[in-house]
């Protein structure tokens, strides 16, 4: 297991907590320059926090308190830079050469097995420039793990590359990953390469933590209204909790919605809330859907945009000044039931898919 605890005020501010699984990828998400390379680096031994603490198994590789800071020699990192560092004199097999563990006796099979892993078998005389991007990044990544180590960081390791080859990769490092005994830490700003190649994620913003689960919990269910901006969720909005007919729910403008979920809220509280564009239900014209009296509101039209088959529809609510809700349909749905720009529609905000989070 990996377990990070780093803080400092300058020269960037970081106040991060997570561990990782050995067999399990963590993602870092968030902004650029919230602070992920540099908590790598700080794991990578290559940057020194000013407190804190890293701790690899039954290893202390940084302890402020303690004045342990192993070198990166120390460290059994392996680390995939953003532009791979490769070094352009040297082979494929030179590259990686130069990371293998000198204990190792029969350098040439370990090559030859790193290799085959990464699926570049045959390019070991190449240089660098011979090869493409994709082949670029898993060199990089056979060099990383030639070094056997105990913590593979990947440091945005797709973003040279362009969207065909990413998801090729993907399913390559997804496939790689299964078979690592040994903790992953993926940086990336990528909420959905996040959500794909990772088994839990955490959320840094302004070197903070601010959320560290399942992609499920994290994308799904943020804390509070601070994670759900990071991981871009659509509608956000602000309401207040009262008492209706002996049950708290939610008050919003003129309308007044039943949640499934409420549990350490209060009444009078005010509560920001989230709505999945994909779980709000439409009234359909052609045939009426069940759950229309489920916390239905009405709304015009103002725009939509479909994209490989999802149509995403924006309208303004009725009762509501104006406010702005997005809603995403299989595209065949919206074409049935006529969405055009001026209709007015109506829809079911469905009690189990409104997320309630704390200011």
């Amino acid at each position: 297991m990996l377990k990070v605890t780093l803080k400092q005020s300058t020269p960037i501010k970081l106040d991060v907590e997570f561990s990782c699984e050995s067999g399990e990828t963590l993602a870092l998400v968030g902004p650029s320059g919230a602070g992920k390379s540099t908590v790598l680096r700080c794991i990578a031994g290559l940057s020194l926090a000013a407190q804190g603490q890293v701790l690899c198994k039954d290893e202390t590789w940084f302890d402020s308190d303690t004045s342990v800071n192993k070198t990166p020699q120390q460290r059994r990192v392996g680390m995939v830079f953003q532009n791979y560092a490769l070094f352009p004199h040297l082979t494929v097999a030179d590259n990686i050469k130069l990371a293998l563990d000198k204990r190792i006796p029969d350098s040439h099979y370990t090559i030859d097995k790193l290799l085959d892993q990464v699926n570049l078998s045959g390019l070991e005389q190449r240089y660098p420039a011979q090869l493409s991007g994709g082949q670029q990044q898993r060199v990089a990544l056979a060099r990383a793990l030639a070094r056997q180590p105990q913590v593979l960081l990947l440091d945005e390791p797709f973003s040279a590359v362009d969207k065909v080859t990413r998801r090729k990769l993907y399913l390559e490092l997804n496939t790689l990953r299964r078979h690592l005994d040994m903790p992953v830490i993926l940086v990336t700003h990528d909420l959905d390469e996040a959500a794909m190649l990772a088994d839990s994620l955490c959320v840094i913003h302004h070197g903070k933590t601010l959320q560290h689960g399942s992609p499920e919990q994290v994308l799904y269910q943020p804390m509070n209204s601070a994670v759900a901006r990071q991981v871009d969720v659509r509608n956000i909005l602000k309401g207040r909790l009262k008492v209706h007919h002996g049950k708290l729910m939610l008050e919003w403008h003129h309308y007044v919605f039943s949640v499934s979920r409420l549990t350490g809220f209060v009444e009078e509280q005010d509560v920001f809330f989230a709505l999945s564009p994909a779980k709000i239900l439409l009234h359909q014209r052609v045939r009426p859907s069940r759950g229309e009296q489920e916390n239905p509101v009405a709304g015009i039209i103002r725009d939509r945009v479909t994209l490989r088959g999802i149509t995403t529809v924006l309208f303004s609510v009725e009762l509501a000044k104006g406010a702005i809700l997005q809603m995403d349909l299989p595209e065949h749905v919206a074409m049935r039931n006529k969405l055009n720009i001026g209709e007015v529609i109506r829809v079911s905000l469905l009690s189990d898919a409104i997320h309630v989070m704390a200011e």
